[in-house]
C-alpha cells in the first residue's frame, strides 16, 4: 500500500421481464449494412500485420462507421481466452499460445496505416501468465503512444483478478482513458462473467483513478435478465469510485452457445438511463441499443478529454 489502496481489492461491501420473440429483432435493432465491404482497405492491412480488431471477433454492428471515423479497438495477447464468460463471442476458455514479441510494433503500425486518431486497445483474459498480460498490454500501448504522438490512446483491459502492481503497470504507459468494463449487475455475475468478481472490476477503475493523470471508464450491456433498479446501482458504485464515462449498449446473442437475450430494451429506456447516469455525475455517457464499449470513443471522449495528459508514470 502507497497511498491508501489495497494491493489486492477488497470484498463488495467495502464499495458501497419480458423475453423476447425468437428468430426477430425490434424494428430499432435494424440496422442497414453498408453495400459490399467498404472496409476492405484496412482488412488488408490487419491481416498483412496478423493483427486482431475486438471489431471482428466481437461481431461489431458498428464496425465500419467506427473504422470510417478514425477509431478502431486492438484485440492483443491472441484471439484465445481464459475464461468462459456467456455473452462473448471470443474463443475460450483454453490456454492461449505464447504472446508474440513483435506484436505491439505492428499495431502501432496499423494504427498508424489506419490513420487513427483515437485508439483503443483491449485483450483477452490471460491469466496463464503472472502479470496477466499486463507487462505486453503497456508495452503495445507504448509503441503506440511512439508511433502516433497525438492520437489518444484508450485501453479497455481485463481485471487483472484485482492485483494492483497489474493495473498500475498499464497505467504508467500513458493512456489517455483507462477503461474497464463491468458488463453487467453483481447478481448476473455467476452466469454471465463466472470467472470473474464485480469488486474487481470496481477496485481496476478506482486503482487506475487514484493514480491519475487519465480518464476512467466503464460500459454494460442490458437485456440480460437486470433491472432498472440494479443498473441505477451499478452507476452509483461507479460514480463511488470516481468513474468518469460510461457506455450502455442492448446485448445480442453472438452465437446459440451464448446467453440468450431476457429482453430487448428500447430506445426511451436507454434515454432515461443516460439521464440517471448524467444525474449521479459522469461526464460523458453513450446510451443506446447499439453501443458498445469503444463506439464512438472518439465523441465521448472530446468534450472532457483536454483535462488529460496521458503522461507515461
Amino acid at each position: 500500500m502507497t497511498d491508501g489502496t489495497p494491493d489486492k481489492a477488497p470484498g463488495l461491501d467495502a464499495y458501497r421481464v419480458r423475453r423476447p420473440a425468437a428468430g426477430r429483432f425490434p424494428e430499432w435493432l435494424r440496422k442497414k449494412l453498408p453495400a459490399g465491404d467498404p472496409m476492405r482497405p484496412v482488412r488488408d492491412i490487419l491481416k498483412g500485420l496478423r493483427l486482431v480488431t475486438v471489431c471482428e471477433e466481437a461481431r461489431c454492428p458498428n464496425l465500419s462507421e467506427c473504422w470510417g471515423g478514425g477509431t478502431a479497438t486492438f484485440m492483443v495477447m491472441g484471439g484465445v481466452c481464459t475464461r468462459n464468460c456467456g455473452f462473448c463471442a471470443v474463443e475460450g476458455p483454453r490456454r492461449p499460445a505464447p504472446l508474440d514479441p513483435e506484436e505491439p510494433e505492428r499495431v502501432a503500425k496499423a494504427a498508424e496505416a489506419m490513420g487513427l486518431r483515437h485508439v483503443v486497445i483491449t485483450s483477452v483474459d490471460r491469466d496463464d501468465r503472472p502479470d496477466g498480460g499486463s507487462a505486453h498490454f503497456a508495452e503495445v500501448v507504448r509503441a503506440v503512444r511512439a508511433k502516433l504522438p497525438r492520437a489518444k490512446v484508450e485501453v479497455l483491459t481485463p481485471d487483472f483478478r484485482g492485483v494492483r502492481e497489474d493495473i498500475l503497470r498499464v497505467h504508467a504507459a500513458g493512456p489517455h482513458v483507462y477503461n474497464h468494463n463491468v458488463e453487467t449487475v453483481p447478481r448476473l455475475y455467476g452466469t454471465a462473467r463466472p470467472m470473474a468478481r464485480y469488486e474487481w472490476s470496481l477496485f481496476v477503475l478506482d486503482t487506475a483513478k487514484r493514480a491519475g493523470g487519465c480518464f476512467t471508464k466503464s460500459g454494460l450491456m442490458v437485456g440480460l435478465g437486470e433491472t432498472f433498479e440494479e443498473l441505477v446501482e451499478v452507476f452509483r458504485d461507479l460514480r463511488g469510485v470516481g468513474c468518469d464515462m460510461l457506455t450502455i449498449g442492448q446485448y445480442l446473442r453472438p452465437s446459440p452457445e451464448n446467453l440468450p437475450v431476457a429482453r430487448y430494451v428500447p430506445p426511451e429506456e436507454f434515454d432515461e438511463l443516460k439521464r440517471r447516469a448524467f444525474d449521479l455525475g459522469f461526464r460523458a455517457v453513450a446510451s443506446g441499443p447499439f453501443v458498445r464499449s469503444s463506439y464512438h470513443a472518439a465523441e465521448v471522449f472530446d468534450p472532457v478529454g483536454g483535462e488529460t495528459t496521458g503522461k507515461e508514470g
